[in-house]
């Protein structure tokens, strides 16, 4: 292959390597999505209403979590079990809330949002759950995660939300620690920046080929 053609591709590559920083999010779900994200207005009624219903969700969610504790060997586990409680919650309030409606018609769990809801004004909105601790909340510690997909969950104009629950140790239970909050933050998305970071991936077929195959046998 001539030399000067795969020096020009390697700078490509180091130039698609460079990180993105400080994407805005809207920027990123209006290209992924066609829908924007509609900014939290402290002034809009509507708003305020929804922010208040938002809070009691947040103590109902909050005080089932802590009735039980979570059992989780590990921090980084908690935040799938807190998901159900807060979507019990918004029922609870009158908000009907479900897993978010892909664009092709789909019901999917994994992925950026977790939860979608309808309010009393036929409003939808968008809301994703996270857990933190008190120790590194004020770091660089990464904990928001969004990957573009042919069949996006967000399908609708709308308020992007985020509850998050400090969570602490409350003790053990066998393997297990139990966690418990003590703390809860509602953060609106709408000025969120994010970066985006290259990586490079196969799969089993060609890593597996027979033309990358040193040696094989079997265990005795």
């Amino acid at each position: 292959m001539d030399q000067a053609y795969v020096k020009k591709l390697e700078n490509v590559i180091r130039q698609m390597l460079t990180p993105l920083k400080d994407v805005p999010l809207k920027c990123v779900i209006q290209a992924l999505s066609d829908c924007d994200i509609i900014p939290f207005d402290s002034s809009n009624k509507q708003d305020k209403v929804v922010l208040k219903k938002l809070a009691q969700v947040a103590k109902l969610a909050g005080a089932k979590i802590n009735s039980n504790g979570i059992l989780r060997s590990r921090p980084n586990e908690v935040g799938n079990d807190i998901e159900p409680c807060v979507k019990d919650a918004l029922n609870e309030v009158g908000y009907q809330s479900n897993i978010p409606t892909t664009s092709k018609g789909k019901k999917k769990q994994a992925g950026y949002p977790d939860i979608e809801f309808i309010d009393e004004f036929g409003n939808y909105h968008y809301l994703e759950c996270k857990t933190y601790n008190i120790r590194n909340v004020s770091t660089t510690q990464r904990s928001f995660y969004l990957s573009p997909s042919d069949d996006f969950k967000i399908t609708h104009a709308a308020h992007h939300f985020c509850l998050s629950y400090e969570i602490f140790e409350a003790g053990r239970a066998g393997n297990d620690n139990i966690y418990k909050c003590r703390h809860w933050k509602i953060l609106s998305l709408d000025k969120l920046c994010v970066d985006v970071k290259h990586e490079f991936n196969s799969d089993n077929a060609r890593l597996y080929q027979k033309e990358l195959l040193l040696e094989e046998g079997s265990v005795d």
